[in-house]
């Protein structure tokens, strides 16, 4: 059962409510606020618990429950803005996953920022600036769900939900210091469908155990997204010894690799055998660019240009001159990339690198200098552990692991094989505990978990 150190739900949201107002001016974290809506909802929590005692835990896992929501899914009570300038045209109505967190009792707070559409691996747009980061105001909180990450991070909310189409969960969570899980494609229902099929619906949270109580209630199929699959979380026992391939991405620096590289100790002192392997496969980039540009151009009219981001534009024009040809080779890629890990996958049970191979940059980029001009196609390439496995679909989870000398988070990326989404969120648990670890930005105190 959820505790919440106050009497009531209300006093709760109320404490919530009052701490988004007073700290996010200078976070940037959310673009909207629910107010008075997330009260009533809090009022009726705490009429349902007075009613039916610790049983109302049992038909509403997540009562009471602070969540925020990324500004690219769609909700019925809150404007989705999607980042832009741009209208959305898009029906006014909770998105499956946002649906499922409501009948399970979390109460929504607010939507979070995001680039606009969630085209880069920061959070900066001309509809709400950018986002800070909790653990360094000058600093990035990554991207796309950078909002999301900064939220969780800065105890604006217990958890979120947001995208990951190249990283953009992961990302962000291995900056701000939280966990964040991209599932297995198609095992949450992404709505409109993710047509490039590269988008993935996921949670941020401080703790595996919080995602792994909020994976209880999102996953399985719905009619609006044909890509979502029948698939029923149940958490995973204690995994016996496992083959654990270990990768270092070109790039990685001293500062990431030393504090990678001290978690491999709890990983063996738990039993699994982990060696180090080369890269399995060539850098899929210029595959996922023309994949990613194609959709944007296709959801881009010309009349809208004038309304968009300089920076997301540069990536629609590209994708204008894509021919489908080119965008048959990138999808041959996608298959020869899915072959070649499913065969690395047949050797290993899951895969273990760095989240991201370098702290955060600057807050008001769109990522480090060398990629941060739009017009050379880079603007992805500085996260090369994150793509790859939206290309394929594997479930990747990124894991706080400690901090670098100038006092930055740093995540571990796990992934396992399509499907093992329990796995990885079972051995991710497990090097938790084991690494016993609080991650909290200056000045904040550790917020409590789900349960």
């Amino acid at each position: 059962m959820f505790l919440f150190g106050h009497s009531t739900v209300a006093e709760h949201v109320q404490t919530v409510l009052a701490a988004i107002g007073e700290k996010d001016a200078g976070l940037g974290a959310f673009v909207a606020v629910a107010g008075d809506r997330a009260l009533r909802r809090a009022r009726a929590a705490d009429r349902l618990i007075a009613s039916l005692g610790e049983t109302a835990f049992s038909v509403r896992p997540l009562l009471g429950v602070m969540v925020s929501v990324k500004d690219l899914i769609q909700t019925r009570d809150l404007p989705t803005r999607r980042g832009s300038l741009l209208p959305n045209r898009r029906a006014v109505a909770d998105a499956p996953v946002v649906a499922r967190l409501r009948a399970a009792g979390a109460i929504v707070v607010g939507k979070t920022t995001t680039s606009e559409y969630g085209w880069c691996a920061s959070t900066v747009s001309r509809a709400a600036g950018f986002t800070r980061n909790p653990w360094a105001p000058d600093k990035s909180a990554g991207g796309s769900s950078g909002g999301a990450a900064a939220a969780v991070s800065a105890g604006l909310c217990t958890a979120s939900v947001g995208t990951d189409g190249a990283g953009s969960i992961r990302i962000p969570a291995a900056f701000c210091g939280v966990v964040g899980f991209k599932p297995s494609f198609g095992c949450n229902p992404y709505v409109p469908p993710s047509v490039e099929r590269l988008a993935h619906a996921g949670p941020l949270a401080r703790s595996v155990a919080d995602i792994t109580e909020l994976m209880a209630v999102l996953p399985g199929p719905d009619h609006r997204d044909p890509y979502s699959t029948i698939r029923k979380h149940v958490p995973a026992g204690r995994p016996a010894p496992l083959r654990i391939g270990w990768i270092e991405f070109g790039g990685t620096s001293s500062a990431i690799r030393k504090v990678t590289e001290d978690v491999l100790p709890a990983i063996t002192g738990l039993g699994h055998r982990v060696d180090r392997i080369e890269i399995p496969f060539p850098d899929p980039y210029p595959a996922l660019v023309d994949l990613l540009a194609a959709a944007e151009a296709s959801s881009t009219a010309p009349e809208d240009d004038h309304w968009c981001d300089e920076g997301r534009l540069a990536i629609v024009r590209y994708g204008r001159t894509l021919t489908g040809t080119a965008v048959m080779r990138a999808e041959e890629v996608r298959v020869a990339l899915r072959t070649q890990l499913d065969m690395v996958m047949e050797r290993y049970d899951l895969l273990a690198m760095a989240t991201v191979p370098d702290e955060p940059f600057a807050a008001d980029a769109i990522a480090p200098p060398w990629a941060a001009n739009p017009e050379d196609l880079l603007w992805l390439a500085w996260s090369p552990a994150s793509y790859p496995f939206n290309l394929t679909g594997q479930p990747a989870l990124s894991l706080p692991v400690g901090v670098t000398s100038a006092g930055l988070p740093v995540g571990l990326q796990l992934v396992g094989r399509r499907g093992d989404d329990e796995l990885v969120l079972a051995v991710g648990g497990l090097i938790e505990t084991e690494l016993d670890l609080t991650l909290v930005p200056p000045g904040l105190e550790a917020k409590e978990e789900l349960s």
